[in-house]
């Protein structure tokens, strides 16, 4: 017993490490987006081509882009961000396969635990686009409806790259949990499809300005330039 004290009294201190580590990293990150997508779906896929241009144009609307630092749509969000003038953000796992830190990150953190990471997600970002993706894409998909239905973090874009992709599960929703009564019609407005990567930096960037002029937008500092990359973990 002794010893299963010890371990869960150390776990809590790696965890409680991981959180200082990644708030005090991103705390002075400025406007971010977070960008999610399938690990599995490699550079020459057209959802890798078009994660590559939204990240690009986030970067030159001054927006740092957070991914979870792995590779497929991770990497390709990435390397748009990467060099264009705004952080490109990689929040890395440990798995015991798929994940291999890509190397387009100016800022590199390794997380041991899901929900601390998923946390990271979420407060720093303005905003989501979500790219066809397995389990752990659906889960972060999930994970943002869910905070956002309840009010525990304010409404922002959560954007669904790539209708053909996305159809089917909408459809299931409103024909199977709206139908039962499961969820609200209202809560199928918290997420917006769409196959244009400018339109989809055209409607973050509207977001950001529009929450800026109602008093809302983010008030921490403006970046510094970039002066080399940051790697923690």
């Amino acid at each position: 017993m002794e010893d299963l004290r010890t371990s869960e009294t150390w776990r809590i201190f790696r965890i409680q490490a991981e959180l200082v580590d990644g708030i005090e990293t991103l705390s002075g990150l400025g406007p971010a987006v977070t960008i999610f997508g399938g690990a599995r779906l490699p550079e020459g896929s057209p959802y890798y081509e078009a994660a590559v241009r939204v990240a690009e144009g986030l970067a030159r609307h001054g927006f740092a882009v957070i991914t979870g630092g792995g590779p497929g749509i991770m990497e390709a969000a990435n390397r748009g961000c990467y060099g264009h003038g705004a952080r490109s953000v990689g929040l890395n796992i440990e798995l015991p396969h798929e994940q291999r830190p890509n190397p387009y990150q100016d800022v590199r953190l390794q997380f041991r635990y899901f929900f601390v990471r998923k946390l990271m997600f979420v407060k720093y970002a303005l905003g989501f686009v979500i790219f066809p993706g397995g389990f752990g894409t659906l889960d972060e998909l999930f994970e943002a409806l869910t905070l956002v239905q309840t009010g525990k973090i304010r409404r922002f874009p959560i954007v669904l790259y790539g209708a053909d992709y996305w159809d089917g599960l909408l459809g299931w929703l409103r024909g199977r949990v709206l139908a039962l009564g499961c969820i609200d019609a209202r809560d199928l407005d918290l997420v917006e499809v769409m196959d244009d990567p400018d339109a989809v930096v055209a409607r973050l960037v509207e977001h950001h300005g529009a929450a800026s002029r109602r008093g809302r937008g983010d008030r921490r500092r403006p970046l510094p330039p970039l002066a080399g990359k940051v790697s923690r973990g």
